[in-house]
């Protein structure tokens, strides 16, 4: 039974405390990473520590959904287009989580009219998320999303496994050298030790300081467990199903921290807004009025 206390205490704080919009890409090297089942449970539990939670899924098909048990009937593109309002394609699959497909719109942003940038100006200026966490897709091509660009922290979901640390760095120096980007989170996937997650970031961090890539801190790192995938079958979060176990209160661990970044001086009034702005910044229009789905 929820905890109407609680609640309400999260309410007066929500009120008092000044609004900062957290928006954090979750990018990888290469699909396999975790990165879709950590971005659905870091959601879950900040969504339980009663913050309003806005997950962009830019994966095509979308990945969230079915994660928690549902499949999207929409997209972002639609509402861009002007075919359905945004209610239509967003989704909650639990009190302060929504999940907004955005795979399709995702490979069109870069080729967006006037009239449409407009169109997902005046479609999303509505949402007050408290937090937005991207999941970006890592089969985008060889361009970089601009969901990716726009956001206040990237963090680099990192597999514990020679190949993937490879692309991890190959991504972030594409994303550094050619838009300026610095700084980077890693967050270790599947460590099979504590002192594993240390021992990879400071072997990227060292090749990254020595190339003048970027900056690079430390996420963190999330044990190795079986149960993971088993549990993921079953459509629902760990963080709820084995609160236990050491994947949970690892996520959770970084679910708290994240709330307490520091964040740019630019980014303390940002809101969604301005986000977007920013946003749109990064993609180039076109002349043509209309976008086929």
């Amino acid at each position: 039974m929820a905890d109407f206390r609680c609640d309400q205490a999260a309410g007066l704080r929500r009120l008092i405390a000044p609004r900062v919009l957290r928006v954090v890409t979750f990018a990888s090297g290469t699909a396999g990473a975790g990165k879709t089942t950590i971005v659905a449970n870091v959601a879950v539990a900040l969504a339980r520590q009663g913050q309003e939670v806005l997950i962009v899924d830019e994966n095509d098909p979308a990945h969230q959904g079915a994660f928690f048990g549902l499949r999207a009937t929409g997209d972002l593109l639609q509402v861009i287009n002007r075919q359905r309002d945004l209610e239509a394609v967003m989704f909650s699959p639990m009190p302060g989580l929504s999940i907004l497909p955005a795979g399709q719109a995702a490979r069109q942003l870069g080729r967006l009219s006037t009239r449409q940038r407009q169109a997902m100006q005046e479609g999303l200026h509505a949402l007050a998320p408290d937090v937005i966490l991207i999941d970006a897709d890592p089969e985008y091509g060889q361009r970089v999303s601009p969901w990716e660009l726009a956001s206040s922290e990237v963090v680099m979901v990192v597999s514990a496994s020679g190949a993937a640390i490879t692309e991890a760095y190959a991504r972030i120096k594409k994303i550094s050298l050619a838009f300026s980007r610095r700084c980077f989170r890693i967050l270790v996937n599947r460590a099979r030790q504590p002192e594993e997650g240390r021992r990879i970031f400071d072997n990227l961090q060292k090749v990254a300081a020595q190339r003048g890539i970027a900056r690079l801190e430390y996420g963190g790192a999330l044990p190795l467990d079986t149960r993971v995938k088993q549990v993921g079958q079953l459509f629902l979060p760990i963080v709820e199903t084995l609160p236990e176990a050491s994947f949970s209160d690892a996520l959770k661990t970084f679910a708290s921290h994240l709330l307490h970044w520091p964040a740019p001086d630019c980014e303390n009034v940002r809101g969604v807004e301005q986000f977007i702005e920013q946003l749109l910044h990064f993609c180039h229009p076109i002349t043509s009025d209309a976008l086929s789905t």
